[in-house]
């Protein structure tokens, strides 16, 4: 473990030379490895001992040797155990990630029981007026596990095709059956939980086109498709539903003459009408020739699994929504749901429908440049599909990116007891002042590597190595949320290591189910704005004791190859 220098040459004729750590250790770090070592080698007992008293693990014994084996290839295992290389590779290895990497919690319950990651115009590449429209979005949400995919449908210049684009805007489109086929390719490369297709159907002028849409989607999907037999009290669960697509839209009225044929005509659509508007107004349809279309077709209605409706009036009229024993998804727009901030009983309403019923929330049309908001106004009332815009690189994006890295990043996230039970309970998120601290969160950050392999070494500094800082704070219901503080910071150094004693950070929690620890790296800039390094948001509820690996991610949510932190994360209850 040696150090090296380094070289910046500021002009022809002078350069600054910096000495650089080279695979230094925390002195905390190598205090723990001498308390479970015996001269200099860690062995499987002792690796054992370790586990369970400072990780806190279970089934221990089956870890230590996946450890152990892990190991070997690098050439670090000595024949008797671990040496403290070896020790700190595992530590900042894939072995001793901070969260949990499998999916663990009941995944049996109705679809209404869960938190789904949902995209909001899911084909744009960048802001919503003039960007393109494209398959690529799609792909890249999918493979981050985004489980709930939005697009507009309108037809082409011609009327014999469907595009996909932000209506009454200058993006240009993109073709439907391009859509649906990177659908079928990625649906599952991250999750096997279903996926579910929002149609935003503005077909209703050209119901043939709305034929054709049944006809790509049925032939595309094929056997993953799932369509119900009829309405139903009760949603399946996703394990039901797993390697499954399901369409979500509004269905045409059933009393239109093409509906009640047993046959698909050309006149049968009727789907939501405007930008996240939906109307009333009727389809005039007429019945089609019985000679005509004799092969079976699925009727449009037939093939959406999520019946959907738009809220519309103020939430005095909310009561209506969820009155009906069958289910189904309702939206409404970020300042709608904002409106009922401050006023319980409003908030109960949207707690009781989302009990058995899917509550969509959407971004306000004003946010051009795909910004978002804050999703825990949303999952404090129960809100299933809080749609965002995947193009927008802002905070409240990473906290949805890290709220999804629970229950092993497949996109679907059991919803809290407390807003499952019909007995008032929920009200704790309401007046989360008023509830005791359940737990207490100590964090400390010992050290970071990875920067110099991932970036040129004038990424962030022209004439000297980085000078990095972390920030730490926490999201959450009001009585938790903190602001973000920040560790001293580390000058020219590649490696930062923070060895003060006071590098720590308490934290007391109220309610650690919808608690997210934040956490960024900044280079420090005394000329201007202090220089992004790294990200990341991790659930509470899934974060694992002891000293972790922690991987950071880019602002777009995109996991660095080499950059991480280790820390230490210890509950107290």
């Amino acid at each position: 473990m040696s150090n090296g220098k380094q070289h910046f040459k500021v002009c022809f004729c002078w350069s600054r030379v910096f000495k650089l750590r080279g695979g230094e250790v925390h002195e905390d770090i190598k205090e723990v490895f001498e308390s479970y070592s015996t001269k200099g080698i860690m062995s499987m007992d002792h690796l054992i001992s370790f586990l369970e008293k400072e990780q806190k693990e279970a089934d221990v014994t089956k870890k230590a040797q996946n450890i152990f084996n892990s190991l070997r290839h690098l050439n670090v295992v000595h024949r008797r155990g671990l040496n403290l290389e070896a020790f700190f590779k595992y530590l900042i290895g894939d072995y001793n990630y901070a969260l949990q990497c499998k999916v663990h919690q009941n995944m049996d319950a109705p679809l209404a029981h869960y938190y789904i990651y949902t995209g909001h115009n899911s084909y744009l590449t960048g802001n919503q007026l003039s960007s393109d429209s494209s398959t690529e979005p799609i792909k890249k949400a999918l493979k981050k596990g985004v489980r709930v995919i939005e697009l507009d449908l309108w037809p082409n210049t011609t009327k014999d095709d469907i595009d996909v684009c932000h209506g009454g805007t200058l993006t240009t489109p993109v073709k439907l059956g391009k859509c649906l086929k990177v659908i079928k390719e990625e649906a599952f490369t991250a999750s096997e939980y279903p996926v579910i297709i929002t149609f935003e159907d503005h077909l209703h002028s050209h119901p043939h086109l709305q034929e054709k849409v049944a006809q790509m989607v049925k032939n595309t999907f094929q056997s993953m498709l799932f369509t119900p037999k009829s309405e139903t009290d009760k949603f399946p669960s996703p394990k039901e539903l797993m390697k499954n697509i399901l369409i979500s839209t509004k269905p045409p009225p059933k009393d239109s003459p093409a509906e009640s044929d047993s046959k698909f005509s050309p006149h049968t659509g009727h789907s939501e009408n405007g930008r996240d508007t939906l109307t009333q107004e009727q389809v005039q349809v007429e019945e089609g020739d019985e000679n005509e279309d004799q092969d079976e077709v699925p009727k449009y209605r037939d093939l959406i699994a999520i019946h959907a409706a738009k809220h519309k009036g103020g939430m005095e009229n909310f009561g209506s929504h969820g009155s009906s024993s069958k289910v189904g998804r309702l939206s409404m727009n970020e300042q709608a749901l904002e409106n009922t901030v401050g006023v319980i009983e409003h908030s109960h309403q949207l707690i009781r429908f989302t009990q058995r019923n899917i509550l969509r929330v959407y971004p306000k049309g004003t946010r051009i440049k795909s910004s978002n908001y804050d999703p825990l106004i949303a999952w404090m009332r129960g809100a299933q599909m809080v749609a965002f815009n995947m193009q927008g690189y802002d905070k409240y994006l990473w906290m949805m990116q890290g709220f999804f890295r629970a229950n092993g990043g497949c996109g679907y996230v059991k919803k809290p007891e407390f807003l499952l039970r019909g007995d008032g309970a929920c009200d704790e998120v309401f007046n989360s002042m008023a509830l005791p601290v359940k737990k207490t969160l100590k964090v400390k950050i010992y050290m970071g590597e990875g920067w110099r392999a991932d970036f040129h070494f004038r990424h962030f500094d022209y004439c000297s190595p980085p000078d990095f800082y972390v920030r730490v704070g926490m999201a959450g219901v009001p009585a938790d949320a903190r602001k973000m503080r920040k560790t001293e910071r580390v000058n020219d150094q590649w490696v930062p290591i923070w060895n003060h004693d006071d590098e720590e950070f308490i934290f007391p929690i109220r309610v650690p189910e919808l608690a997210l620890l934040r956490i960024d790296v900044k280079d420090y800039d005394p000329s201007g704005e202090d220089e992004f390094a790294g990200q990341t948001c991790l659930p509470l509820s899934e974060l694992r004791t002891g000293i972790r690996c922690v991987p950071l991610y880019d602002h777009r949510g995109n996991i660095y190859r080499s950059v991480k932190l280790l820390m230490r994360f210890d509950f107290t209850y």
